[in-house]
């Protein structure tokens, strides 16, 4: 077996309409087809992707506690101010560390329903204006 990439992440939802408006205003992901299911959600589709990258799933109940050990989800973005100018407009906190090391700044935040998302942006990108 040999691994070819990622193919895509499912969070839970207790509003479908908040999480599909937090991932298409704040990420710019785009909704998508979504073959019949016997449940509520959404695909969400990255330009110039042919498939979804994020898949939501609306009527599962939410965990008490969060099962397995994935702590976060992360995409390489580009265009550092305008995405932290996006969060300070939602009112979304959130930390930004650069890791010069790595060539790399990470801009992390949460979605409505607790899961971490990472956004990597080039180390070269200029220094935000926060």
């Amino acid at each position: 077996m040999t691994i070819e990439g990622m193919n895509h992440f499912t969070v839970l939802s207790s509003d479908l309409g908040k999480t599909k408006a937090f991932y298409m205003e704040i990420l710019g992901l785009r909704e998508g087809y979504r073959p019949p299911m016997n449940s509520m959600g959404a695909w969400l589709y990255a330009a110039g992707q042919k498939h979804a990258i994020l898949h939501i799933m609306a009527e599962r109940p939410m965990p008490e506690s969060a099962p397995g050990v994935i702590d976060h989800m992360a995409f390489t973005t580009a265009d550092l101010q305008s995405a932290i100018d996006t969060l300070k407009q939602h009112g979304i906190a959130y930390k930004l560390n650069r890791m010069k090391e790595l060539g790399v700044w990470q801009l992390f935040f949460h979605d409505p329903d607790g899961a971490r998302v990472e956004l990597d942006f080039s180390a070269d990108e200029p220094e935000p204006q926060e």
